[in-house]
């Protein structure tokens, strides 16, 4: 398979870190929680787009090239823990959610705030640094040092942990998602777990930002 090399141990890998919980993975429970299954699997696939980028960089050179500048990693590490805190103030503080309108149905989510929920979780995806440094890092272990398409296993690799993340994510979604009927119909409980999501997402802000390289 081109110049990739145990394939099946790396499929592995990849499945145990996107079960991991992190800024991506919470990002999406989160609106399945809040909003249904539809938000949480548009986040997913959001999520993903990110990581097609990651994929599609790391096979031109342009993540070596982030993660070998100090200050751009710098930049890209406090943009992604910039955003993760906005979104989790503005939860805690209840202006992520609107609650003077009843929730608008799952069916009838219009189309701006698709949108919206995809360039999020594509944000909140393309700026966490570790996975940049996942692709540096853990990629060049299954590709032949010697081959002749390193590019086109780095895409391939890449483009399978958007696969597999996209997969992992969507089933989080469903899982959490079927709680949001009754969370919708428990206004007390829903502005609890707006603020426990919210708290989480700042505190991966704060992690991400001390994040040495």
């Amino acid at each position: 398979m081109l110049d990739i090399t145990h394939f099946p141990l790396f499929l592995a890998s990849v499945f145990l870190l996107c079960i991991t919980p992190g800024p991506d993975l919470a990002y999406v429970v989160g609106q399945s929680v809040a909003n249904g299954r539809r938000s949480g699997v548009i986040s997913a696939s959001g999520v993903a787009l990110g990581s097609c980028t990651h994929a599609i960089a790391s096979a031109v050179g342009l993540t070596a090239l982030i993660t070998a500048s100090p200050l751009l990693f710098t930049v890209i590490k406090y943009i992604g823990a910039a955003y993760l805190i906005y979104l989790g103030s503005k939860m805690v503080w209840g202006t992520f959610f609107s609650r003077e309108e009843e929730k608008t149905p799952q069916a009838e989510i219009p189309r701006s705030n698709t949108r919206s929920l995809l360039i999020r979780g594509f944000i909140t995806s393309i700026t966490n640094p570790k996975v940049l440094l996942f692709f540096i890092s853990f990629f060049p272990q299954f590709v032949v040092v010697d081959g002749d398409h390193h590019a086109s296993s780095f895409l391939l690799l890449g483009l399978t942990y958007a696969v597999v993340g996209l997969m992992t994510d969507v089933i989080f979604a469903l899982v959490a998602g079927s709680a949001a009927s009754a969370v919708s119909r428990n206004v007390m409980l829903q502005k609890l777990l707006d603020r426990v999501v919210g708290i989480t997402f700042i505190g991966l802000g704060v992690r991400l930002a001390l994040t040495r390289r």
